[in-house]
């Protein structure tokens, strides 16, 4: 009796070890259910979200194109006379420390008061001319002196570029909602920048100092041997598929287009062809730069690595290069590597560069002529270069972007604007 009541408590004990085990495992498996399927569930949820939010960017974009397009049309860039501060032009080779160390040096510099003696710069009474004021003042409110830059603090001032807002912008961005969207506007100076065609132009004698040129920026850039071979690889197939010309001619094309002409008497009618001539604006070659140098040809990756990144600073040879079909170089407002690339096809170019750095910080050069008369001596070199540079910037791109959420939608539009005539050359969206 005692082996068989034994038997029977260790009998109950593997009945109930069986039932909390099947019970532990319906749990397990019951909370695995719940679990996915809540995560299904949030996931959905999410991507719903994402698409309101992206709906709401997108929105926010496209409005925000229309309003950079009516503001561009009132837009005149108007050059600024910097006598006093550092130029942008070599900053984009300056290390972080260096950069710092720049600014340190900058605000223990004295400023001119006009009269040719220099004064106290946290002293404003002794200020007498808008370009010392707009160094204590915020560049934005020269009327507003409770904006005054702590000069204790070289953090807190800034290089301005040509235009007053820093390199390559001609106005300071702007930023702003649009429903619940925060959208971004910033307007760039692509005549500031390398034109990246000049090296996809055909011509033996051309293409060889269009080579010197390019290899002169990359060298500035920092690129290696083997990269800058890469690059020339990839615009000399630019090159095969269509060479790249300072001036394009205008497009002509015959169109055939079928028409049905009626017969009296006939119920039927009678097929007819009849032949058009189309012209098409030369800024369409401009377009098919656009596309050929934001397609898989060129290494958009290397341009883009970063050579210096701080809170303040991202450098890279992407943000120097006209990406969008600009054939011209504006020498009030580029940066020494890209003058130098520029004057490449004349000579004496690390001289000429540094002429017009200087002189264009007290006043920019008004025209070609004014250019010319200025430098003089470098005549022959300049005359070789007439049709690479410029004076006043034509070619400038529309930088948008729209962020709702965790969606985010751009756009980048190159645009030529004349006068008040804007017109849109490419869009690249995403």
């Amino acid at each position: 009796m005692k082996i068989e009541a034994v038997h029977s408590r260790v009998n109950r004990k593997n009945c109930q070890g069986f039932v909390l085990l099947v019970t532990l495992v319906l749990l397990v498996v019951l909370s695995t259910l719940g679990y996915t399927l809540s995560s299904r569930i949030a996931a959905q949820r999410h991507r719903e979200q994402y698409m309101i939010d992206y709906q709401i960017a997108c929105y926010g974009r496209d409005s925000a194109i229309k309003y950079a397009f009516v503001t561009l049309e009132n837009i005149a860039p108007k050059l600024i006379s910097r006598p006093n501060e550092p130029d942008f032009s070599d900053l984009f080779i300056l290390s972080e420390e260096q950069y710092k160390a720049l600014l340190a040096q900058w605000a223990a510099t004295p400023v001119s008061n006009g009269s040719g003696s220099f004064s106290d710069i946290n002293d404003i009474s002794n200020i007498s001319d808008l370009d010392s004021l707009v160094r204590v003042l915020d560049v934005n409110d020269t009327n507003n002196v409770d904006n005054i830059v702590d000069f204790n603090d070289p953090n807190s001032l800034r290089i301005r570029g040509p235009y007053g807002p820093s390199w390559p912008f001609i106005v300071e961005p702007v930023e702003f909602k649009i429903g619940s969207a925060t959208v971004r506007i910033e307007i760039e100076d692509e005549n500031a920048k390398y034109p990246l065609g000049w090296a996809a132009m055909e011509g033996n004698d051309v293409q060889f100092t269009a080579t010197a040129a390019l290899e002169t920026f990359c060298e500035w850039m920092g690129f290696k041997s083997e990269q800058i071979d890469s690059l020339e690889k990839q615009l000399k197939k630019i090159r095969e598929v269509k060479p790249f010309k300072l001036k394009f001619e205008q497009v002509v094309e015959s169109k055939t287009v079928r028409t049905r002409l009626s017969t009296p008497g006939r119920k039927t009618r009678t097929p007819a062809q009849t032949t058009t001539t189309v012209a098409a604006p030369a800024t369409i070659h401009i377009t098919d730069f656009a596309k050929l140098f934001h397609s898989s040809l060129i290494d958009t990756e290397l341009l883009a690595t970063p050579t210096i990144i701080s809170d303040t600073r991202k450098e890279s040879a992407l943000k120097y290069m006209g990406m969008w079909g600009s054939s011209t170089v504006n020498i009030n407002t580029a940066p020494r590597h890209v003058l130098e690339a520029a004057f490449t096809f004349g000579g004496d170019a690390d001289k000429i560069a540094e002429q017009i750095i200087q002189r264009r910080r007290i006043k920019p050069f008004t025209d070609m002529e004014d250019f010319r008369k200025s430098l003089f001596r470098y005549s022959d070199s300049i005359g070789k270069c007439g049709d690479y540079i410029t004076t006043v910037s034509e070619f400038f791109t529309i930088r948008i972007t729209a962020i709702s959420g965790v969606a985010k939608a751009s756009a980048i539009i190159a645009v030529t604007k004349s006068d008040k005539k804007v017109q849109r050359m490419a869009l690249v969206s995403g």
